[in-house]
């Protein structure tokens, strides 16, 4: 699923799942006086959501003739209609409460999935992880892991999660002859033998350690600190499905299917994996029985230690319906199986979600909480760095209610550390760059995570941030006390597939390349609910790259450039006033993306008080930073005197907190 802006309906791509529509006039105020507010325009909002209704789901594309169509389709040659209630369509003025609201209508009409706010959130999410696939693809193994978890170790910055990718199941290629070469894209075609590791995870290592999969686990729990270990499969459970001959795996009632993909997929962007398995096909598990085949998978690798599953290939649902009434019905079965098994095996709704943005996932999805909100991130393809950012950005307006070491590794940090979401990379043993990672991880393994999926600011919401040659992308978030904007220059390093440039786009990165634009405390949404009483109704703006401090009133704009593939964050504070003179702002860890991220609580005296005091409970170490507009005339950490510096030229309080990652308590006296 990727974005995709424009002004007519004949711009409207097949397969569109969600259409916001922009109304309002023209307004030539925010060109004359760069401190207007950008919401005085008076804009209007329309949302399109095409849904699911029985065994059909909806979409929509637009025609040369500038018209919205509504296709309607099962993937069942034997499930038809001649009508069906299509799409949904709400209105307002705030774009993410208009979202927002439309999916929790959405959820009590349907009953068919449920709203993240009514999910359990994965543990997981809150500290830092590694994956294994880009460092080792399907040639993972024991000795692998263990090297990169001590490379890690070495470098001071642990991961407390990890997943195990594709590459520890066991497997068979039917089409691949031992001693002959692999027929290409025979791999997709590749299907699941048996629920138990395959021989590299069963081998005797050197050390006489780790015979199978649980002592793997259980030894590098102890020796590293992990505290999740997920394991990854496929829905149908590997690419191919399974094996129908396999002995262990007949009793689910395999048989040989092949997908049929519809006119929306092949009118978009070929999968190669779905057109390999649409010739060599795929060994589909008897829908009545793949409660069976999760529940007996999972309880097994809960047996081993596992805490999670990552469940990919989820997508391939959507050609298999045919026979089994439907691409709907087949999902939802699969889907309800995979939420129960989950349930019943691992704590907290452990499971991360891939390749499922298709509607079908989507308004089936009660209890998973967790996706990958884009395609696979490639870290060594230089022309997706930058729309990867932006895809999970676009792609978060939706799927945010529902659901290191390259040479653009600071970039997607930034994207990171702002995303509300998991931190983990997959980088190759000994390959770390650890001066990102200390940006973006606690010493103790945690992250500072904000509130919500991170989403495009309003003045980018309709625009193209990577291939008009004049937009930047922002991207806000809150924490519990303060905003936060990324502000990316995505242009000239990549285009979307099957959209041309703008005539005057960039066609590659340079540092000539530079955009600039504007940042105010109003592109953070709803930060006025966490300015709360005694508000200035100004803001502390700390900018991360440059470390600088300012105040800023809420209607002034500040202004950024940026080259391509560069970005800045900036930390938004609102302004408490103390008695008659004194103000103040937390920052929190200024050596960190988010900063505020680190920020619990905070807590004022009462003006009615002759000595004026701050309280912040905050976690973490290293530097604490605060805009206060006079010096303190003391300093506490944890009810200990405690030294600090003061920059009366900006107002930056800078306060040294050293030692492990507990909360403290900081109070300031004036």
């Amino acid at each position: 699923m990727i974005p995709r802006v424009g002004k007519s309906g004949s711009e409207v791509p097949m397969e569109t799942q969600m259409l916001l529509l922009e109304v309002g006039e023209e307004s030539a105020v925010l060109d004359e006086d760069p401190s207007a507010d950008p919401a005085a325009e008076n804009k209007f909002y329309i949302l399109l959501l095409p849904v699911l209704e029985g065994p059909f789901r909806s979409s929509l594309q637009g025609t040369s003739s500038n018209e919205l169509q509504f296709c309607v389709e099962s993937g069942d040659p034997d499930v038809q209609t001649s009508q069906s209630y299509a799409v949904f369509v709400n209105s307002g003025d705030n774009p993410y409460e208009l979202m927002k609201d439309s999916i929790k209508i959405l959820e009590k009409h349907k009953g068919t999935f449920s709203h993240i706010e009514n999910k359990k959130i994965p543990t997981h999410l809150d500290w830092f992880g590694w994956c294994t696939w880009d460092a080792f693809y399907k040639e993972v193994n024991p000795a692998g892991i263990k090297a990169g978890l001590q490379s890690f170790l070495e470098g001071g910055c642990s991961p407390k999660f990890l997943i195990i990718d594709d590459g520890w199941q066991d497997t068979v290629n039917e089409f691949q002859k031992e001693g002959e070469l692999l027929i290409e894209e025979t791999q997709f075609a590749t299907r699941l033998a048996d629920i138990k590791e395959n021989s590299k995870f069963k081998s005797l290592e050197s050390d006489g350690s780790c015979t199978n999969l649980k002592e793997l686990v259980d030894t590098i729990k102890q020796k590293y600190g992990l505290k999740y270990v997920y394991m990854w499969h496929a829905l149908a459970g590997y690419w191919g499905g399974v094996l129908p001959t396999s002995e262990t795996l007949k009793k689910y009632n395999p048989k040989i299917v092949y997908p049929v993909q519809s006119p929306g997929n092949l009118g978009n962007i070929r999968d190669i994996a779905l057109d390999s398995l649409e010739k060599y096909g795929v060994g589909v598990i008897d829908p009545q029985k793949i409660y069976d085949f999760y529940n007996d998978l999972h309880t097994y690798l809960a047996s081993c230690g596992v805490d999670g599953v990552k469940v990919d290939v989820q997508n391939l649902m959507e050609t298999l319906g045919s026979g089994f009434g439907g691409r709907v019905s087949l999902t939802k079965k699969y889907d309800e199986a995979l939420d129960e098994s989950i349930e019943k095996n691992f704590k907290d709704d452990n499971l991360i979600c891939c390749m499922s943005h298709n509607s079908d996932s989507i308004y089936s999805s009660n209890k998973s909480a967790t996706a990958r909100a884009s395609e696979d991130f490639m870290p060594n393809e230089p022309t997706f760095q930058t729309l990867h950012v932006a895809t999970v950005a676009y792609n978060s307006l939706l799927l945010g209610e529902i659901l290191s070491n390259h040479n653009t590794a600071e970039f997607h940090g930034a994207a990171r550390a702002l995303g509300g979401c998991a931190v983990y990379v997959s980088d190759k043993p000994g390959k770390h760059d650890f001066n990102i990672l200390k940006k973006l991880v606690l010493p103790d393994g945690s992250i500072l995570r904000a509130r919500y999926a991170g989403r495009p600011t309003r003045d980018s919401l309709f625009v193209d941030p990577v291939m008009d040659g004049k937009s930047l992308l922002k991207i806000w978030n809150l924490n519990k006390r303060t905003g936060v904007i990324g502000v990316f220059n995505c242009q000239g390093a990549g285009s979307w597939r099957l959209k041309e440039a703008a005539p005057n786009a960039p066609n590659s990165p340079t540092t000539e390349n530079t955009i600039s634009g504007h940042v105010s405390p109003l592109d953070v949404e709803f930060l006025e609910e966490i300015a709360g009483q005694n508000s200035s109704g100004d803001c502390a703006v700390y900018a991360f790259n440059s470390r600088s401090l300012c105040k800023v009133p809420n209607r002034k704009r500040i202004k950024v450039s940026l080259g391509v593939l560069k970005c800045e964050i900036f930390t938004f504070s609102p302004i408490k006033v103390l008695g008659e003179n004194i103000e103040f702002a937390p920052i929190s860890l200024i050596d960190m993306h988010n900063s505020g991220g680190a920020i619990e609580d905070v807590m004022y005296s009462s003006n009615d008080l002759p000595d004026r005091s701050v309280n912040v409970k905050t976690r973490g170490c290293g530097e604490f930073g605060a805009y206060s507009s006079s010096k303190p005339s003391s300093c506490k950490v944890d009810m200990k005197e405690n030294d600090f510096t003061y920059n009366a030229e900006n107002g930056l309080l800078v306060i040294n907190l050293e030692g492990d990652c507990h909360v403290r308590d900081i109070k300031l006296v004036y």
